[in-house]
């Protein structure tokens, strides 16, 4: 672990230092033990007008920042939210898409944010596991420390695709080729880094082989090369693949994921195709700054909870191949990403990917 993930959290208590009373000095003894009696009580008085303002929270609009560009799979199912949020809270959600240096940039900026509810991150795997592996002590900003988790989204199930030239039909003839050929196949991601390309790594420690890592920048131009066979193995989202699997022009051998994907439902578990144990996929989850007070935490899990659940939004979700995480308390979705942190980012490392 890194310098930052394994440094403790400073203590956040949230008290200001005594100054002590400001008593004048021509007063009387008993006069500047009232002061300080009331100085002491001013704190405590005020706790109910604290209470009553993160009750009637929002009182103005509320922004989430996507930290990556708009069209993508972060960006549109944060649009699909939105107005369901947006019904519960009874003010207006305002995306902000923020991206660059995957996702940190974005990150970083909601980490350093104002923590009275006015602003949100939908973050990711990318940016609050992945990143700790590939930035290491350079990223700016602690998953655990500087965030208060609020509430899963959904979940971004990754495929393994072949090009029909490469002659395999299924997982087990996949397998067999790698390890028959070592290092001679080369699987394009769209990313050094990205979830696509850990889940490679997982795939090929799983089954004890070596394939060539072509990076691109973007799912989109690996997409063109692996049509053109460029590339012949990919690793990527369902929603990517699915038409061109349809066509005849990619085949898509298994889902790393415990469900099969709603778009190719013929299309097997990497369980179900004889990899048991194995899993790459992404997930999107809405994030405040630490220090948010719970309530509002509280109130925006509420929000999301029902926007997900919401039948329209739900079926606009499944036509994304998104599945949404339909439970998920602030406190469990807080265990999930310690989990995650402890089974990927020793991964990343030992992948030896780095950030660009």
């Amino acid at each position: 672990m890194d310098r930052r993930y394994n440094g403790k959290p400073e203590s956040r208590h949230g008290l200001p230092h005594a100054a002590g009373p400001m008593v004048a000095p021509h007063l009387p003894h008993e006069a500047a033990m009232i002061s300080r009696r009331t100085a002491l009580a001013l704190p405590a008085t005020l706790l109910p007008l604290a209470a009553h303002a993160q009750a009637e929270w929002p009182t103005r609009p509320v922004r989430i920042v996507v930290p990556f560009a708009a069209g993508g799979s972060t960006d549109v199912s944060t649009r699909l939210l939105a107005p369901g949020i947006q019904q519960v809270l009874g003010q207006s959600v305002v995306i902000e898409n923020r991206g660059g240096a995957g996702g940190t940039i974005g990150s970083d900026a909601v980490a350093k944010g104002p923590k009275d509810g006015s602003v949100f991150l939908m973050g990711t795997i990318s940016t609050h596991v992945l990143a700790v592996g590939l930035y290491g002590a350079r990223l700016p900003y602690d998953p655990e420390r500087d965030f208060v988790a609020v509430a899963p989204t959904v979940m971004v199930p990754i495929c393994i695709t072949v090009h029909p030239s490469l002659g395999v039909t299924d997982l087990a003839g996949l397998i067999a080729l790698l390890k028959a050929n070592p290092g001679r196949t080369a699987y394009g991601t769209g990313g050094a880094g990205g979830s696509a390309h850990i889940g490679a790594v997982a795939f090929l420690n799983a089954i004890g082989a070596e394939a060539t890592h072509v990076p691109y920048r973007g799912s989109a131009p690996m997409l063109t090369d692996m049509l053109a066979g460029q590339v012949s193995l990919c690793f990527d989202t369902p929603a990517l693949i699915a038409p061109h699997h349809a066509a005849g022009r990619l085949r898509c051998l298994a889902v790393a994921t415990a469900a099969r994907s709603g778009l190719m439902p013929e299309v097997p578990t990497a369980a179900e195709a004889g990899l048991p144990g194995y899993k790459a996929y992404s997930w999107f989850g809405l994030f405040a700054p630490a220090g948010t007070p719970a309530p509002i935490v509280a109130r925006m899990n509420q929000a999301v909870r029902t926007a997900l659940l919401e039948p329209a939004t739900a079926a606009r979700l499944a036509e994304q191949d998104l599945p949404p995480i339909a439970e998920g308390s602030p406190e469990a979705f807080a265990a999930f990403l310690k989990r995650e942190l402890a089974e990927w980012v020793p991964l990343v490392r030992a992948s030896g990917a780095t950030a660009d």
